[in-house]
C-alpha cells in the first residue's frame, strides 16, 4: 500500500510538471528596426509579434523598437550579435560585402515580379542556399522578404535617359550598379535620411519601392515616379544564434512554423499598400506616374543588359554559387508567379 501511494504521488506530480503554471515566467524578446513604425517592415514587426504571443498562449512577449529607437541601420546586425537586441531586421543591401549572396536576390535587374512572389522567393532561397551563407552561422534567420521593384521617384520628371544624366539619386547598398549603368549618380543612404537628403536638395531623388511616397510622406517634394522597375531590397529578420537555443523547443517551433507566413503576409500588404500609396500620391500630392513608350523603355533595357552578366561573373569569382542561385530564382519566380495567379 504505502509503494502504491508513492508511485501514485510520484505520478500526481508528474501531470502537475506536465501542466504549464500560471506562474511560468514570460518571455520577453526586443525586436528593432531602424525606419518608422508606419512602414512596412514595421508592420510586419507588428504582426509577428502579435501572432506569436497569440500562439504561444501569452507565453512570449515582444518589445518593438522601430525608428532606430534602440539600433539604427549602420549597426542592427551587429547590435544582435552584441546582445544591444534580441532581434534585429535591416535591410541586407545596407551591408553589402556581409550578406553577397543574399544579397543577389534583390541587385539582379529585370525582375517582374511584385513583393509577394519576390518575398516568398527571397526566404525559400534562404532556406535552400543557407549552408552557402557563411554569414549567417552566427544569426537565426526569423524571417525574410523583400520590397517591390524600386521605382525613380524625382523632383523633376524623367522621360529619357537623358534626363538621368547628372541626377544624384539615393538607393541602398549595393544596388547602386543599375543605376550607374543608367548614368546617374548613386548615393547610398539609409531609406530613414532620404526624406532630409530630398527636402535640402543633397539628392534629386531615390529609388525604392513606391509606398514610401505615402508612408514617408515623400510625395510632398518627389512629384514624380518613372515606371520602370529596377531592383530589389532584401529585409531580414535575424536573431542572434545564442539567443535562439536559450529558447525552449516549443517556442522555437512557433517561431519557425511564423517564419514563412510572415514573407508572404508582408508581401501581399505591400502589394495592397502600393496602390493605396500610388492613389493617395496622385490624388492628394499631384504626383505624375510617368510610362516610358517602347522605344525608351527597349534603351534602358539595352542600358542595364550587361549589369545581371557582371554581377553574377562577380559573385562567381569569389567562390559563391551565384549561377545556380540565379537559375533557383528563376524557378521560384515563376513556381510563385503562377501559384498567385
Amino acid at each position: 500500500m504505502a509503494a502504491m501511494a508513492l508511485v501514485g504521488c510520484s505520478d500526481a506530480q508528474e501531470g502537475v510538471a506536465d501542466e504549464p503554471s500560471d506562474d511560468a515566467q514570460v518571455i520577453t524578446l526586443s525586436y528593432a528596426f531602424f525606419a518608422p513604425a508606419q512602414s512596412f517592415p514595421a508592420i510586419q514587426m507588428e504582426h509577428w509579434s502579435k501572432e506569436l504571443n497569440e500562439r504561444t498562449d501569452g507565453r512570449v512577449e515582444v518589445d518593438l523598437f522601430p525608428g532606430g529607437t534602440l539600433l539604427t541601420a549602420s549597426n542592427m546586425y551587429d547590435g544582435v550579435l552584441n546582445g544591444v537586441a534580441d532581434i534585429g531586421l535591416s535591410a541586407t543591401s545596407y551591408e553589402p560585402g556581409r550578406f553577397p549572396l543574399i544579397n543577389l536576390a534583390g541587385s539582379l535587374t529585370g525582375q517582374d515580379v511584385n513583393s509577394e512572389v519576390a518575398s516568398r522567393m527571397t526566404y525559400q532561397l534562404i532556406q535552400e542556399f543557407g549552408d552557402q551563407m557563411p554569414e549567417l552561422e552566427e544569426f537565426k534567420v526569423i524571417t525574410a522578404f523583400t520590397s517591390e521593384p524600386a521605382y525613380f521617384q524625382t523632383i523633376e520628371p524623367i522621360h529619357q535617359l537623358e534626363d538621368l544624366e547628372g541626377l544624384e539619386i539615393r538607393i541602398s547598398g549595393d544596388n547602386s550598379r543599375a543605376l550607374d549603368a543608367l548614368g546617374v549618380t548613386a548615393v547610398g543612404m539609409s531609406q530613414a535620411d532620404a526624406g532630409e537628403a530630398l527636402q535640402s536638395g543633397i539628392i534629386d531623388g531615390y529609388a525604392a519601392s513606391r509606398e514610401v511616397l505615402m508612408d514617408m510622406q515623400f510625395a510632398r517634394l518627389a512629384k514624380y515616379v518613372t515606371d520602370y522597375p529596377l531592383t530589389n531590397t532584401i529585409f531580414a529578420a535575424l536573431m542572434s544564434r545564442e539567443k535562439w537555443e536559450e529558447l525552449p523547443t516549443d517556442i522555437q517551433a512557433v517561431i519557425e512554423e511564423l517564419a514563412p507566413e510572415m514573407a508572404t503576409f508582408t508581401g501581399q500588404y505591400l502589394d495592397e499598400h502600393i496602390q493605396r500609396s500610388l492613389e493617395w500620391a496622385q490624388q492628394e500630392e499631384g504626383v505624375e506616374v510617368i510610362a516610358l513608350d517602347d522605344d525608351e523603355a527597349s534603351r534602358w533595357d539595352d542600358q542595364l543588359a550587361p549589369v545581371n552578366a557582371t554581377i553574377l561573373s562577380d559573385a562567381e569569382q569569389q567562390g559563391l554559387p551565384a549561377y545556380a542561385f540565379a537559375e533557383r530564382m528563376r524557378e521560384l519566380i515563376e513556381e510563385y508567379r503562377t501559384g498567385a495567379e
